[in-house]
């Protein structure tokens, strides 16, 4: 039986100060915006209750996690690399307890609804998708895991989410897709044999449309963490799988290539026309730098999406340079990377990606990279990623900012 989606939901009133940056036109009239962020925080355990037990024990990632978003206060948070569990205790353990908790770094914050639902990575397919003989290990999951819901998502709003309307593709089959990457051995040959291919699930987590009723009306969160398009041979299955996770989105997004789509709740169709959105999430894509094989690409060249927007730091620009390595041959602004990795391998990244629809008007945002010398440097111990962060308001004339947070 497929398991429900769940969305957890405080009556309690949202704390002042968490509202987005202050707009005004042109004649001074107050108007809204939103803060929406990313963030791959890294906690996941090979253990299937390996994260609850290190919550309750106080684990110094989560700690330093919880400093980054206290800081930087987004209204619309997804995390990535956030193990799920059945029944909620680690999201409730992190969100009621590390980050309302009067304890730690700055000034506790409140999320007063939540979205979380099951993912593919650990969940057994009964079939040997990695080629050894074998139908058991991480490998023969749906998605790469050693337990189910092993780094699982996790999405966390000041304002009310339309849980009827969310949508997920966890289960939609990878051959469904249209022209789809099918993996292939050099000399042509199918590396999946057509038993597994039509029972293969296209995201390796999930992908979720979370529908949230903002200031600006309903804004869809996209939110997925496609697989890495690495640790495969030279079928490329991984790489393949990560295009075709990225390509979903760009899909979706189009009203003619994404009629084929058919949701797990049995809805068929893209995101409508007339929709605001944002496609967030760790993407394990580069523009520029790295293995991924062009999903991104037709993601930015979406005519939905305004991908003309790049956040910045200035602590990335300083890590590429102290790092060195393949860092040095890499053809992308290091003030973009978002993931800092082994440097005699990928090298810095740009990994992780907040790109809105053209109805929305991107105010502000960045990467959250202090310098060495900078306040919440130490933060960043607690994962290889770092948190991206937009401001955003709707469309209009005469639009100025006013503060930015």
């Amino acid at each position: 039986m497929r398991r429900r989606q769940l969305l957890q939901a405080a009556s309690l009133p949202l704390l002042m100060g968490c509202a987005g940056t202050a707009m005004r036109d042109s004649n001074g009239r107050a108007r809204p915006s939103i803060r929406v962020a990313t963030f791959n925080v890294s906690l996941h355990d090979n253990e299937s209750e390996g994260l609850i037990k290190r919550l309750i024990a106080g684990d110094p990632a989560a700690d330093m996690a919880a400093a980054v978003i206290r800081h930087q206060r987004p209204d619309i948070l997804l995390l990535n690399e956030f193990d799920f569990d059945i029944d909620g205790a680690a999201a409730d353990l992190f969100v009621r307890g590390v980050l309302r908790s009067e304890k730690g770094i700055g000034e506790p914050i409140h999320y007063p609804y939540w979205f979380r639902s099951p993912v593919n990575t650990g969940v057994p397919s009964g079939l040997d998708l990695n080629g050894d003989g074998r139908i058991d290990g991480p490998q023969d999951a749906w998605g790469f895991g050693t337990h189910e819901g092993q780094y699982g998502m996790l999405v966390l709003s000041q304002y009310p989410i339309d849980l009827p309307a969310v949508r997920t593709f966890q289960y939609f089959p990878w051959s469904h897709m249209p022209h789809a990457r099918r993996p292939r051995w050099p000399d042509g040959r199918e590396f999946y044999s057509d038993e597994i291919w039509q029972q293969l699930r296209l995201s390796s987590k999930s992908h979720w449309d979370v529908p949230v009723q903002t200031p600006l009306g309903t804004v869809h969160l996209l939110a997925s963490h496609p697989t890495p398009p690495v640790f495969d041979g030279p079928e490329n299955r991984n790489g393949c799988r990560n295009h075709d996770e990225i390509r979903l989105w760009a899909d979706y997004l189009d009203p003619h290539k994404g009629t084929y789509l058919v949701d797990d709740q049995g809805r068929r169709g893209p995101l409508a026309a007339n929709a605001s959105a944002i496609v967030a999430g760790d993407l394990n894509a580069d523009p520029h730098d790295g293995e991924a094989a062009g999903g991104l690409q037709l993601l930015l060249r979406s005519e939905r999406l305004n991908a003309s927007f790049t956040p910045t730091s200035r602590g990335a620009v300083i890590a590429s340079r102290q790092q060195q390595a393949n860092n040095r041959t890499q053809r992308g602004d290091p003030a973009a990377d978002t993931g800092d990795f082994n440097d005699n391998g990928p090298g810095n990244l740009r990994v992780d990606h907040l790109i809105p629809t053209k109805d929305l008007r991107v105010i502000d945002g960045g990467v959250f990279w202090p310098a060495p010398d900078e306040p919440g440097a130490e933060w960043l111990a607690g994962s290889d990623h770092r948190m991206v962060w937009v401001d955003l308001a709707a469309q209009g004339p005469g639009l100025r900012a006013q503060e930015s947070r």
